[in-house]
């Protein structure tokens, strides 16, 4: 997955207005001095979040070495940025870069830990996110899950339909919905149903619906679910999602879903323990 660099170095300016404000009145004691920092990993973990990181320093006149890619392993002790230049420059641009690398590579180490737990039950099994991300910032959130190993699921609803609970009682019955959404998007577009029963499931794959969310069931259900819809259609793309979490994933990994989605991943994955140091050069 591929970042749009124009689109990230936006944010990293907002956030480094948001951060400096009218000035850093602490760092003031520093003008005039040059410094080298490195940021440095604390605890073993999976790295996302270089490109912003990065971008953190360079928007302040700072060079920067970026030692680990995106979807590396770190253990305690590596160094994942070297940057030099200014001393203000690199205490104005510490806290930023490490609220991006942090959050981001918690996001990556969380999706990783899931990943290797429901591939011991079930090596084909798909573990995705959800649109359950902060707003400006998801897609970032996104790349993490994929550098963790992860698939992003929908960035947005231009995506791909995904007829839930409030369409359907707008329109009426799962089969209505998905006539409709296919009369209204292009052939391109996967249309997917989110269902809370068996028969709903059913329903989905007989009315022609590619992709099946299989939403706040219980893993004995969600396995009922999969071989009823089974019956009805081979083709069809079976997710597993609501209330899972890193440790019931294996359950539901079980039941032969192909894709197992948790909005935990970017709303509740801890940060990785990250700090930057100084020295003079």
């Amino acid at each position: 997955m591929l970042l749009n660099e124009v689109k990230v170095r936006k944010i990293v300016e907002l956030a480094l207005a948001e951060d400096i404000g009218r000035a850093d009145l602490t760092s003031s004691i520093v003008e005039g001095d040059r410094a080298e920092a490195e940021i440095v990993a604390k605890e073993e973990g999976v790295v996302s979040g270089t490109l912003p990181a990065r971008l953190t320093f360079e928007l302040l006149d700072c060079e920067v070495d970026t030692l680990v890619e995106d979807g590396e392993r770190i253990q305690p002790g590596d160094i994942v940025l070297k940057a030099y230049g200014e001393a203000t420059s690199l205490l104005a641009a510490e806290r930023v870069a490490l609220n991006f690398l942090m959050r981001l590579s918690g996001i990556a180490t969380a999706t990783r830990k899931v990943v290797e737990r429901v591939r011991e039950v079930n090596p084909d099994v798909i573990v995705a996110a959800t649109r359950k991300v902060h707003p400006i910032t998801g897609f970032l959130e996104k790349k993490a899950v994929s550098d963790g190993g992860g698939d992003p699921h929908r960035f947005g609803l231009d995506d791909a339909v995904l007829i839930k609970d409030n369409h359907l009682t707008l329109v009426g019955s799962v089969r209505d919905a998905v006539r409709r959404a296919r009369e209204r998007v292009g052939f391109t577009k996967v249309i997917g149903v989110e269902v809370e029963s068996i028969e709903d499931a059913v329903e989905a794959a007989k009315a022609g619906a590619n992709h099946v969310l299989l939403d706040n069931m219980k893993p004995a259900e969600v396995r009922r679910a999969v071989n009823e819809v089974r019956k009805v259609r081979e083709d069809v793309i079976l997710e597993a999602s609501g209330g899972i979490t890193p440790e019931n994933a294996p359950e539901y990994a079980e039941t032969g879903v192909d894709v197992i989605s948790l909005g935990w991943l970017t709303h509740s994955a801890p940060a990785l323990d990250l700090s930057m140091r100084v020295r003079m050069p």
